[in-house]
């Protein structure tokens, strides 16, 4: 070690090289947006179309769901309470590392509880922007893409969110956007024209 230069190695970057520095390489600022509601509330198909609108723009952003982590560096974690915030914990860590390397990172996981996100706050700081992906339950079962809600009322998932486990509102989004009153087209603008100031360098 005695090698190395000092501040050669810092905790801000790899390398010596800060995340400012990446930033303006980049020309953004970093931040996490954490999309966060029901299964069915459109968090995924806001946070594809999301990115697709900042890289159209010339903004580099990475969209993160709960199928990518759980195939992944959360195949080891089921859906009790423990694994949930595990797997929110993990999430976090990784969008750390895209904050350091100057990425807008696109996170849409349920996050059902206030525990969990304030867990989110305490690793991301404010840097986190959170917006909850609002729907009525009964319209995200109708919606039900992927069949989950008709498994878990047949008892085929277990403490599944909204079904046998609560989802609690979140306290203090700095977003809400209304899926059921608005189309994606509308909810993608508010979202953008939301992101826009906070990812634009001074």
């Amino acid at each position: 070690m005695n090698d190395i230069p000092a501040g050669f190695l810092s905790r801000e970057g790899d390398n010596g090289h800060s995340r400012k520095a990446k930033e303006r390489m980049l020309g953004q600022r970093a931040r996490v947006i954490w999309l966060g509601g029901l299964s069915g509330a459109g968090k995924t198909t806001l946070g594809l179309a999301l990115e697709q609108r900042l890289l159209e723009l010339g903004f580099l952003a990475q969209l993160i769901d709960g199928d990518i982590v759980r195939h992944g560096i959360n195949s080891n974690l089921q859906f009790s309470l423990d694994d949930r915030i595990e797997n929110i914990r993990r999430v976090s860590e990784v969008s750390s590392l895209f904050l350091k390397s100057g990425v807008i990172t696109i996170n849409c996981f349920i996050t059902p509880t206030n525990a969990m996100r304030r867990l989110a706050r305490e690793i991301l700081g404010e840097d986190l922007l959170e917006v909850f992906i609002h729907a009525p339950l009964e319209v995200c079962e109708n919606r039900d893409p992927k069949g989950l809600y008709r498994k878990a009322r047949r008892g085929e998932i277990a403490d599944f969110t909204g079904v046998g486990s609560p989802f609690e509102v979140p306290e203090h989004p700095d977003l809400t956007v209304h899926t059921h009153e608005q189309g994606v087209d509308e909810c993608l603008r508010q979202l953008v024209d939301f992101i826009l100031p906070r990812i634009r360098l001074e």
